[in-house]
């Protein structure tokens, strides 16, 4: 066998693993199932978040091996884990600083699917800077009283709980005074209003909290803790959303109680070409899940409309097969580390970097491939179905979606400025800017307007 052939080879962990995930499977996937009733199998046996720690659900195995895991799920045929915040974000976080008591409440409702949640972290004055946060929960017997507005929430108006930053002590400096709550979501108090984007989706939201409750044992890692949990909270974000965070597997099913899903047919949501069922939908498909980084639909629209022979368009899609590979062996190398005991500083704010990048390229790339067609774009699903019907190759619609909503990915999950910050100071070793904000009680700071 050469070098390269044994490169490729699963470890033998990671083979046993998978061989005993699609026996599993096997005995397991009934398309015929309730969309709610698959997930309780998926979820109770460890393989909706395989990445988790076994009291949380979970297997314990690496980041890298949990995507591997979802991209079998997918290839098998059937459903994959309920996707969304609750998974990427809150059940770690929750295993991480949460009581036993609170993973076997909130994780488990998360990884079976029953609960969707959002996050409730931005505010109009705290984007960046995050810990300049507002909004106060404060103590009214052995609950508290929230007020204050939140922006930018994903998923806000389908969500059953949020990840909640709230300041708790104006008192003490700004990053000391800020706890992590678990906040009902439907609830007298709790107003979402979706936000509208010049692609014509709504996918985020503004939330005004006004006297919202929520009790003490929904608080995650203690009083005034909160800081450190959201920082489990944005490390799993930036993971999550960066090159080689391996992709979602398996349809389009939406956890929680709102969306309606649960009580489904499990099959109708699987997508084409698994070996059974069809994918039903889909949606527009953002370049960012793609493979090799958009490349793999970008090569299939310039074979489609003859630009693949373009000398430029050819050294651009290998620039951007280049990004996307070198966004997936970052994270096998640091899953080898991370086996062997040890880390890589800053990667998670690499890999949100690369995706930024990533996505600026397919934005600009897949605009050149598609030409004057690129400048025609449907704002709702009856003005897209038109355009693929009646004008343009249907790959166009994706095109044209990614350029509009590219400008979002370098902000949302810490703008590329903060991710840089970041590195600078916590691996590089520079100097912070100098300020007070570390030792000032909250109270005494000039805030944003």
């Amino acid at each position: 066998m050469t070098e390269t052939a044994a490169a490729d080879q699963p470890p033998n962990g990671e083979g046993e693993l998978i061989a005993e995930l699609e026996a599993w499977l096997t005995s397991n996937w009934d398309p015929d199932l309730a969309v709610g009733d698959w997930w309780e199998r998926l979820g109770l046996a460890g393989w909706s978040a395989p990445a988790l720690p076994e009291n949380a659900y979970g297997r314990g195995v690496s980041r890298a091996d949990a995507n591997r895991v979802a991209e079998v799920i997918g290839e098998f045929g059937a459903l994959g884990a309920p996707a969304g915040l609750g998974l990427l974000l809150a059940a770690p976080t929750i295993a991480s600083h949460g009581t036993q008591e609170q993973i076997d409440l909130y994780v488990r409702e998360i990884v079976t699917g029953k609960k969707a949640w959002c996050q409730l972290f931005s505010e109009p004055a705290a984007g960046s800077d995050l810990a300049g946060l507002q909004t106060r929960a404060v103590r009214d017997g052995d609950e508290w009283t929230v007020d204050g507005q939140k922006v930018w929430t994903s998923g806000g108006q389908i969500a059953d709980l949020g990840m909640l930053l709230a300041r708790t002590d104006v008192d003490v400096p700004k990053h000391q005074g800020i706890s992590y709550f678990a906040l009902n979501m439907h609830q007298p108090g709790v107003d979402v209003r979706p936000l509208r984007e010049m692609t014509g989706r709504a996918l985020f939201n503004e939330v005004f909290l006004t006297e919202a409750r929520v009790t003490d044992a929904a608080l995650i890692g203690g009083m005034n803790h909160g800081w450190a949990v959201a920082n489990t909270t944005l490390a799993n974000e930036r993971a999550g959303l960066g090159s080689g965070g391996g992709n979602a597997a398996g349809g389009v099913a939406t956890p929680g109680t709102v969306a309606g899903d649960l009580e489904r047919r499990a099959g109708d949501f699987v997508r084409t070409g698994a070996r059974s069922g069809g994918r039903r939908g889909g949606g527009e498909g953002s370049l960012i899940g793609a493979s090799r980084g958009g490349a793999d639909l970008l090569i299939a629209l310039a074979r489609a409309n003859g630009r693949v022979a373009d000398p430029v368009v050819r050294q651009e899609l290998a620039r951007l097969y280049t990004w996307g590979e070198l966004g997936r062996f970052n994270s096998l190398r640091l899953k080898a580390v991370k086996e062997a005991g040890g880390d890589i500083p800053g990667m998670p704010n690499i890999a949100k970097l690369s995706m930024s990048q990533i996505m600026r390229m397919a934005r600009d790339l897949g605009m050149q491939i598609a030409g004057p067609a690129a400048t025609l774009h449907g704002y709702d699903d009856e003005q897209r179905q038109s355009l693929t019907d009646e004008v343009i190759n249907p790959m166009v619609k994706i095109v044209t979606e990614v350029a509009l909503f590219a400008q979002a990915p370098p902000i949302y999950g810490g703008t590329d400025q903060v991710q840089r910050n970041i590195i600078g100071e916590r691996v590089l070793g520079l100097p912070k800017e100098p300020n007070n904000d570390r030792t000032t009680p909250f109270s005494d700071l000039p805030k944003n307007s």
